[in-house]
């Protein structure tokens, strides 16, 4: 394979083809199914369906199958499969992922930017969507046009590219199933729907944390009092709610209390966070927009590392029952209502840490209050199998070949509930877990973008990693290769 050649062919058909494919799927506001409850009548999924099973009709890939695939009451999955170049690797597969669904607008975005405005500003794209993870399908496939313009071969590659991600992935185990034939043994499994460290090298995911939450409610009465009349004689709705979280976190620290939440961190992780920590430096925090003054949880920059990938964490991420300021009178309220997202390790059991947090917020309630904790998400995380020697090697040469420096490891905060999912339906294969979501860019938040360059040297690399593919399964080393599992044996699954 000619790397410069590869390099040539991803950046042209970039800046000639994708970026404008994803201006136009940025302005497409195709919420997330939890976001957006009315998305059929809305009709906004559909486009940005459209917009990509189009394009991806539109690619002069030989043998190249697009089929959009429709069970009743779920979101659509996108589902292409590109033969093998010879017969060589027999079944081997190679199984690409991506999501087209996006989180809600978010407040906070500049002036000259918006969720559904895509802005070019220069090697940055702006918008909701682009990074997280709309460019999935372009990438993987311009991956393989890149091998293919060259004659490189390669194995059988599927292409699936979901639209409930942001939702949990909920409707996934049922097309999982529904194509288990089709989609056969993959080996590789590669997911585009990560973050990367920096932009100067490829980065791989190690490990996702898994997520448990939903909407914790205390109420204290039928209907709102005067605060003068009741205070001191009514407990305040607020205040048990925050006594009651004080069970489950310390205030002081931010640690979360309960040792049933917490996991071992097993010592390669551990070096992994080290080394990051070095490569980063002060990155592993300034990446994030702190105000004058603020400080992180800890100085050690390992110990951040590992706070984000492998420590449970608490986030209050909405609220209800409390009035704008604006309109907030001398009433002391009958109930508080928050949204409680609580990242778990990777390896803890997630229904478990669900039950365990319904029991410990919800038993014995102070001063008799009704308390009620919905439980949206009880989601097991992800901690990647051991990479076979074949995978390390290209992994590391495809990032010296095009960023001209080592690829890093290491574990992501978030949660991609197809990982889990496709380790117990594949328990032989290998995983490439990476992405451009890396400093300032923001995903879910306001300012989102997409850095360019870096989908450019994502998407060479992926090539390259798929042509050592082919040549290690040629020589056997990709065998051993789990079939899809019959029947819904992941349990639940949390969102991004």
């Amino acid at each position: 394979m000619d790397t410069a050649k590869v390099d040539r062919y991803v950046s042209d058909k970039w800046d000639e083809d994708i970026v404008p494919q994803l201006v136009e799927y940025i302005r497409i506001p195709n919420k997330s199914p939890m976001f957006d409850r009315d998305w059929v009548a809305n009709g906004y999924m559909e486009a940005a369906v459209q917009l990509m099973e189009n394009w991806a009709r539109a690619q002069a890939i030989p043998g190249l199958q697009v089929e959009v695939i429709r069970l009743e009451g779920r979101t659509p999955l996108i589902f292409l499969e590109i033969p093998a170049t010879g017969p060589e690797t027999g079944a081997d597969t190679v199984l690409l992922y991506g999501h087209l669904d996006k989180q809600p607008e978010m407040t906070g975005w500049d002036p000259d930017l918006g969720p559904w405005k895509p802005v070019l500003k220069g090697d940055k794209l702006y918008g909701r969507g682009g990074a997280d993870d709309g460019y999935a399908i372009f990438g993987s496939l311009a991956a393989v046009q890149a091998l293919q313009a060259q004659g490189v071969p390669h194995a059988r590659c599927v292409i699936l590219i979901e639209a409930c991600e942001e939702s949990g992935s909920y409707d996934l185990p049922a097309y999982v199933d529904h194509l288990a034939e089709r989609i056969g043994k993959p080996s590789l499994v590669v997911c585009l729907d990560s973050g990367c460290g920096n932009y100067d090298q490829l980065w791989c995911t190690t490990s996702l944390r898994g997520l448990a939450g939903g909407n914790f409610t205390v109420k204290v009465l039928d209907e709102g009092v005067h605060s003068g009349d009741a205070s001191g004689v009514v407990p305040s709705s607020f205040r048990l709610l925050r006594q009651l979280l004080s069970r489950l976190e310390d205030e002081n620290t931010g640690r979360i209390l309960p040792e049933g939440l917490h996991a071992q961190i097993p010592a390669e992780r551990q070096a992994q966070a080290k080394e990051a920590a070095r490569v980063l430096d002060t990155a592993v925090f300034d990446k994030f927009p702190f105000l004058p003054g603020m400080t992180p949880m800890a100085e050690d920059l390992a110990e951040l590392v590992l706070n984000r990938t492998w420590r449970p964490a608490l986030s209050v991420t909405g609220m209800d029952g409390m009035p704008p300021l604006s309109s907030a009178g001398n009433v002391l309220r009958p109930f508080t209502s928050v949204k409680l997202s609580l990242r778990l390790p990777p390896t803890l059991d997630g229904k478990r840490a669900g039950e365990l947090l319904k029991e410990l917020l919800v038993k014995d309630p102070p001063n008799g209050a009704q308390v009620s904790l919905d439980l949206e998400k009880a989601s097991t995380g992800w901690n990647a199998p051991a990479m076979s020697p074949w995978l390390e090697n290209a992994i590391n040469a495809s990032s010296q070949e095009f960023f001209g420096a080592p690829a890093m490891y290491m574990g992501e905060g978030g949660t991609i509930p197809f990982m889990g999912m496709l380790g117990e339906k594949f328990p032989g294969a290998q995983f490439m877990i990476t992405g451009v979501l890396g400093p300032h860019s923001n995903a879910h938040g306001p300012n989102e973008f997409l850095h360019i360059p870096m989908g450019k040297k994502v998407t060479a690399c992926v090539a390259r990693v798929i042509a050592e593919h082919h040549a290690a399964s040629v020589r056997g080393e990709t065998q051993g290769v789990g079939a899809v599992a019959g029947g819904d044996q992941h349990g639940d699954h949390g969102c991004c």
